[in-house]
């Protein structure tokens, strides 16, 4: 097996999640600590680093944070078994995936007068050099104290150990001791026996990444293991809920600043750690690839901003995608938007899509969140932009905002002029129609951002005279949109018309799907929504269906309809009636199992 030095000199070495939260989910007895579980619960703790190793880390630390004289109330003999049964834990799972074992030493506190730190250090690694330890992690700092003391005291003991020191500070760059960050790196630049410094705990990914950006870690071997985010306190029981797909891409970026060692503190799972190793581009078990090799796959040039957009990727790739429209709140309350996009997520959805304040009424703004479900969820979202209530430097200055917040794919439109009743008070703007506005955005592009918007647009297919729409949409590709998202398709006129678009416009698109959830909401779109019109067949179908069975007639319409315009499209648009995130699930769900048969 390579050395650990050799082998972190040519590769990125990524480090299992935490074992003490994960240790909390997964264990039958709360109240036990993890340490003690290693005498007493010993097939979960090697369970949990299995869990760990599957998910493709290459080095594991023992279940030993916080075994030490301090934590055991003086008792040597008990700090002796645990450390002993942990170590053997750790090392017999990673014997079998060539894997590197840490002896995990976190900080020791409420020592008397009379006592140091060095010394409690040097009690504890005295027990690991015996049992054969050749690598140690000081974890969790918030201060220097005796950390320069007992790397040199190891590297005496074992020249060929490897000593990472890492510390714990807050999003602000201090630690709990009030030291900035900075004058922790400073201090163990001059510490030689110290192979790596780092941070790990207390921030999310974000903020550490934010951290790492503003410090001079010119010269260090630098180790980041951030939490899953921040944690959720329920019911006395400390829980985190950071998106692991969000968490990995966090590290890419850390990887990009010059991290060779990664991996996962507070909250983060083996799922976290997959998911990094996926983004990172590390094959299961083995060798890794090249640093080098990894620090070109995810450097950014400065200032180039770039951003995946899985969504776009995926529809180049010509796999069917799924949109799912989900209305703002009209409210400042988000908390149901985020439950619902959440869900919608896991049902499938590709991308969220968000009306700009549909039929001119004021609702929470669809770019900021955009910003939003990006962030948070890891997610493509496509922002409405209607030209209704912006002019041209609004407009820019927006654009400007969502690419700098990762946002890639911008639905334009006219927009819904104000309500009579309203005019007086409230005014349009209309600078210019969606299709002035995408040759705007393309030309906004091309001089001033690094890659380009892919715009898409609307494409009513129940419109009277579809031969307009059919011209309006080729000047609409002219201008620079890419694809079209399509109003409902309900009825004969409006599939047959799409089948017309497939045929007559060099342009994605995603044929809308709306559910149906009663006769009187099939009345009422009928009739009001301007571009839905419902074949009254349809309608029939709902006369005396109680909620329950109107949903399931709902996911049952909705599936026949996603399959039969399958052939004509890139993919399936679908609008959320009422806020049911559920029904959609449900509807993607049934459509998956049907399209496996």
């Amino acid at each position: 097996m390579m050395k650990l030095r050799e082998y972190i000199n040519h590769n990125l070495l990524l480090f299992d999640g935490s074992m003490g939260t994960w240790f909390s989910r997964k264990n039958p007895m709360p109240g036990m600590s993890c340490e003690m579980a290693a005498l007493n619960q010993p097939e979960l703790i090697a369970e949990i680093h299995k869990e760990y190793l599957e998910a493709g880390c290459r080095a594991i630390k023992t279940d030993t944070f916080a075994a030490n004289r301090i934590q055991f109330q003086g008792d040597e003999e008990l700090t002796r078994q645990v450390i002993r049964a942990a170590w053997e834990l750790a090392s017999a799972a990673a014997a079998e995936y060539e894997a590197f074992v840490f002896a995990d030493i976190g900080p020791i506190g409420g020592l008397s007068e009379d006592r140091s730190v060095y010394e409690e250090y040097r009690f504890v690694t005295d027990l690991f050099l015996e049992l054969g330890a050749e690598h140690f992690l000081f974890e969790t700092n918030s201060d220097t104290e005796g950390l320069c003391e007992i790397a040199a005291y190891i590297r005496e003991k074992s020249p060929e150990a490897y000593i990472i020191v890492s510390f714990a500070v807050q999003a602000d760059g201090y630690s709990r001791d009030g030291v900035p960050a900075a004058d922790l790196f400073e201090m163990m630049k001059n510490c030689p026996a110290a192979d790596a410094v780092g941070l790990n705990c207390v921030c999310g990914a974000r903020h550490l990444l934010k951290l790492v950006r503003e410090l001079d870690h010119e010269g260090i071997t630098l180790s980041l293991m951030p939490n899953a985010g921040y944690p959720t306190v329920i019911n006395n029981r400390t829980f985190y809920e950071g998106d692991p797909q969000y968490f990995a891409s966090q590290l890419r970026e850390m990887a990009a600043e010059g991290a060779a060692i990664l991996g996962g503190c507070c909250g983060t799972t083996p799922l976290h750690i997959e998911r990094t190793r996926e983004a990172l581009l590390l094959p299961t078990g083995g060798s890794s690839l090249s640093l080098q090799r990894q620090k070109e796959t995810v450097r950014r040039e400065p200032g180039t901003m770039s951003a995946e957009s899985l969504f776009w990727s995926k529809l180049q790739a010509g796999k069917k995608v799924l949109a799912v429209e989900l209305d703002s709140p009209a409210d400042a309350d988000v908390t149901r938007f985020m439950r619902g996009a959440w869900e919608l997520k896991g049902a499938g959805a590709d991308i969220i899509t968000i009306a700009d304040c549909p039929i001119a009424r004021a609702r929470m703004d669809s770019s900021l969140l955009a910003c939003k479900i990006r962030r948070e969820l890891n997610m493509d979202a496509l922002p409405h932009m209607t030209c209704r209530d912006r002019n041209l430097n609004a407009t820019k200055a927006l654009l400007f905002g969502l690419y700098a917040e990762g946002i890639r794919n911008v639905l334009l439109i006219t927009g819904d002029p104000i309500p009579t009743a309203e005019r007086d008070e409230v005014k349009s703007v209309y600078q210019f129609n969606s299709r002035k506005l995408a040759a705007f955005v393309t030309s906004l592009a091309e001089q001033s951002l690094p890659t380009p918007f892919h715009l898409f647009g609307a494409l009513n297919v129940n419109a009277r005279n579809f031969d307009v729409q059919i011209r309006l949409a080729k000047e609409k590709i002219e201008k620079g949109m890419v694809g079209f998202l399509t109003q409902p398709v309900l009825t004969e006129q409006a599939f047959e018309n799409l089948q017309r678009a497939r045929e007559e416009l060099d342009a994605y698109l995603l044929g809308g799907v709306i559910p149906v959830v009663s006769a009187r909401n099939a009345r009422f779109m009928d009739s009001e929504i301007n571009g839905i019109n419902v074949d009254p067949k349809i309608t029939e179908l709902y006369e005396g269906k109680d909620r329950a069975e109107s949903e399931r007639l709902a996911t049952e319409i909705s599936v026949e309809i996603m399959h039969r315009i399958s052939l004509y499209t890139d993919g399936y648009y679908l609008m959320t009636p009422f806020g049911r995130t559920g029904l959609i699930a449900r509807i993607l769900d049934e459509f998956r199992k049907q399209h496996k048969r």
